[in-house]
C-alpha cells in the first residue's frame, strides 16, 4: 500500500492550519474593531469561500494561479515555480476554503473578550503584543482552539478544489480524497475503504488528542484554583 497520499494530506492540512491560524487570528483581531458596516462588508468578502462550491473556488484560483495567467506566469518566469498541478497547489486551494472557519471562530472570540482586561494591562505599562499572546489569547483560547480544529479538519478532507488545481498524480500531488475518489472511479471498493477508514482514524485520533489535552488543561486550572 502507497502511503504518500497519507503523508501529503498530513503536510497539506499542517501547512494550511499553520498559514489559516496566523491569517485568521490577525485578520479576526483587527476586523472585529473596526465600525459595524465596514465589518460586514469584510466578512461578505472573507467568508465568501466557505458558501462557495469547492469546484468554483478551484476555478478561480486556476484563473489567477494558471500558467498562462498573469501572476501564475510572472511566478514562473521569475523563480521558475509552477503555481498549480504540484502538491503546494493543495495548500493554496486548503487555505482559502479553511481560512472563513477560523476567520469567523476568532473573531467571535475577540468580539466576546472583556476589553477592560486589556485597559488594565495598558494602565500596568504592558505592550500590546504582550497583553494580545498573554491575556487576550488565554482568554479567547476555547474559541481559537475550535477554529483551528475545524480548519484543520476542512484542509484533511479538501477535495472539490484540491482536485481542479493540484490533480492527481501518484506519489507527486495524491492526496486521501482525491485517492478515494481515484480508486472508486477504477471500480477498487476494497482499495477506497482502505483510504476512507485510514482518513476516519486520523481525524479521530487527532479530534482525541485535543480532547485530552483541553481536559489536562481544565484540570490543571482546577489544581490551580486549589
Amino acid at each position: 500500500m502507497d502511503w504518500y497520499p497519507l503523508y501529503n494530506s498530513i503536510r497539506i492540512a499542517a501547512v494550511s492550519t499553520a498559514v489559516v491560524f496566523f491569517l485568521g487570528l490577525l485578520a479576526a483581531y483587527f476586523i472585529a474593531k473596526l465600525p459595524r458596516p465596514v465589518k460586514g462588508v469584510l466578512d461578505v468578502v472573507l467568508t465568501l469561500p466557505l458558501v462557495l462550491p469547492p469546484t468554483v473556488t478551484g476555478w478561480l484560483l486556476l484563473m489567477l494561479l494558471g500558467p498562462r495567467r498573469p501572476l501564475g506566469a510572472w511566478v514562473q518566469s521569475a523563480f521558475g515555480l509552477r503555481l498549480v498541478m504540484v502538491w503546494w497547489s493543495a495548500v493554496f486551494a486548503a487555505v482559502v476554503v479553511a481560512f472563513p472557519l477560523m476567520y469567523r471562530t476568532a473573531r467571535g472570540a475577540f468580539e466576546s473578550f472583556d476589553e477592560t482586561l486589556a485597559e488594565a494591562g495598558q494602565t500596568l505599562g504592558l505592550s500590546n503584543s504582550w497583553i494580545f499572546w498573554r491575556v487576550r489569547m488565554p482568554c479567547c483560547r476555547q474559541g481559537i482552539l475550535a477554529g483551528t480544529v475545524l480548519a484543520f479538519a476542512r484542509t484533511l478532507g479538501e477535495y472539490g478544489a484540491t482536485s481542479m488545481i493540484a490533480g492527481y498524480t501518484p506519489g507527486r500531488t495524491a492526496t486521501i480524497s482525491t485517492t478515494v475518489y481515484q480508486l472508486w472511479r477504477t471500480g477498487d471498493d476494497a482499495g477506497a475503504l482502505r483510504w476512507v477508514l485510514v482518513n476516519i482514524a486520523l481525524s479521530a485520533v487527532f479530534l482525541l488528542a485535543l480532547n485530552l489535552l483541553e481536559a489536562r488543561r481544565r484540570t490543571g486550572r482546577k489544581g490551580g484554583g486549589g
